[in-house]
């Protein structure tokens, strides 16, 4: 009997990049609180190799609105999260999920006649 051939060290298996509870938590809070407020109705999530990425929609069959990245690689430069627009500028960037969420907390807010 044969030993089995091991696999090579080159292709390591890779685990996707995703928000854990406490994160998924916090986004999910504000996603409702759009929703309730008629802004949001349809989201998406996708766990890639190098970032996880919550999408919201307006309608199902549309290009998100907003895009709520987290790039673990850039958790000692410019921030692990960010908040992206439709246009695909860069609208919050930031260590904390929290305060980068706070750019859409302020279009839940209006001004009441």
């Amino acid at each position: 009997m044969e030993a089995p051939t091991p696999f090579p060290a080159s292709q390591r298996l890779y685990e996707d990049v995703s928000f854990d509870r406490k994160e998924l938590g916090l986004i999910l809070r504000l996603y409702g609180q759009m929703v309730a407020a008629g802004e949001w109705r349809d989201y998406g999530i996708s766990c890639l190799r190098d970032l996880a990425v919550f999408s919201v929609f307006r309608r199902t069959a549309e290009n998100p609105l907003y895009r709520i990245e987290k790039r673990p690689r850039l958790r000692g430069k410019q921030g692990l999260y960010a908040v992206v627009g439709m246009d695909g500028q860069v609208l919050r960037r930031g260590h904390d999920l929290p305060s980068v969420l706070r750019v859409l907390e302020r279009k839940l807010i209006r001004a009441v006649d």
